[in-house]
């Protein structure tokens, strides 16, 4: 696939951040690094490029780029270390309750990058049994400046506390399939209820996160449902990518492919394997299931594009039509972008693309309509 310099560029000083290995950017000249900035702002990665521009070994930043960056990267250290101590104290307001909670996503995630403040955060994640999640509503919500209309169908509640966004999950499951979806339900009981989960010491609190076998598979269902559903990143399959690299000698990698192939998603993970093998420089030992067959390639540069079109969680795209028009019109303008992703989907993962889309389409008005939680929480 042709890209501009520009891309190349920002492709490339990704690489090396996320490696931190040298590079010369020499052959991706002429490029624009306003660009390349503006690229990694869509993509979540301005941390990794700031990182990457200290491994450049023919290029010399101007100066009031190189304080620009710096700035940047001293901002998201800033953010990082606040989330980290907000999450402690909200991680303490819990345990008080007696409520367990995982956090999932994120910073736990974060911990896997080479310097854990540089990766961009978000928002703050925590995956709870239904009991806990019904008491973290209860214990969360006076504290809360805002919270949005509960996901009911979903298990979803997003709250809004000292500038920092939290959101509950009674689940993670996608809505894009049915044996997805039980497989992620099957593997969220192990980690619940069976005690898959691994430690981080953060500050003086130790929080658990899932265990690497289950958050490998939970990473890769949560990118994969941004793509089907209108918005994937880079940040999001660099986390999988870290992940991965620095689990390579503890997964068990005959429950990780057993999962995926009951789940039916050995194309797509073979697809994104290629994508972050070609274009993130991933070690190709480290990506399990990864073929070098060129039909992969093919398809991981179809990915390319569309993460490029749309940018992190679909930044690219023109949402403003969610606070200009009521919730009809807003679903037609929802729908027809739907259709028209079905087709750029469809030319990468033809079968699955047809297979997700009534099923994403019922989920979707059933969330709309308040869903039956009663019913799903017994399933879960």
């Amino acid at each position: 696939m042709w890209i501009d310099n520009n891309i190349q560029a920002f492709l490339a000083l990704t690489r090396a951040g996320l490696w931190e290995k040298d590079i010369r950017l020499s052959a991706y000249e002429p490029f624009d690094l306003m660009a390349v900035q503006k690229l990694a702002k869509e993509q979540s990665v301005a941390g990794l490029v700031a990182a990457g521009l200290e491994h450049v070994l023919d290029f010399k930043l101007p100066k009031d780029d190189a304080l620009h960056l710096v700035g940047q990267a001293l901002l998201i250290e800033q953010q990082n270390r606040a989330m980290n101590d907000f999450i402690g104290i909200i991680e303490e307001k819990m345990l008080k309750a007696g409520i367990n909670a995982l956090l999932v996503k994120g910073q736990g995630i974060a911990q896997c990058y080479e310097n854990p403040l540089w990766r961009t955060c978000g928002d703050v994640d925590f995956l709870l049994s239904y009991d806990n999640y019904e008491k973290a509503k209860k214990i969360l919500r006076p504290l809360a400046k805002s919270v949005e209309a509960e996901g009911e169908c979903w298990l979803h509640y997003c709250l809004s506390i000292d500038s920092q966004i939290v959101e509950l999950h009674g689940t993670l499951r996608t809505g894009l399939s049915s044996k997805i979806d039980k497989v992620i339900d099957e593997t969220q009981r192990a980690v619940i209820f069976g005690g898959n989960v691994r430690p981080w010491m953060n500050g003086g609190l130790q929080v658990f996160l899932p265990g690497a076998d289950s958050d490998v598979l939970f990473i890769f269902t949560h990118f994969l449902k941004h793509f089907y559903k209108g918005g994937i990143g880079l940040r999001q399959i660099c986390d999988w990518c870290r992940l991965l690299w620095t689990y390579k000698g503890l997964l068990n990698h005959g429950l990780l492919e057993s999962r995926i192939r009951k789940m039916g998603q050995v194309s797509e993970w073979k697809a994104f394997g290629a994508f972050a093998v070609d274009y993130l420089g991933m070690p190709s030992e480290a990506m399990p299931l990864y073929s070098s067959d060129k039909k992969w390639s093919r398809k991981a540069d179809k990915i390319c594009a569309f993460i490029m079109e749309v940018g992190n969680f679909g930044h690219n795209r023109d949402n403003s039509y969610y606070a200009k028009y009521p919730f009809l019109i807003r679903k037609i303008y929802s729908f027809g972008r739907r259709c028209g992703d079905l087709v750029h989907h469809a030319r990468i993962f033809p079968m699955d693309s047809l297979r997700f889309f009534p099923y994403m389409m019922y989920n979707g008005l059933k969330a709309a309509l308040g869903g039956e939680k009663k019913k799903y929480v017994q399933e879960v």
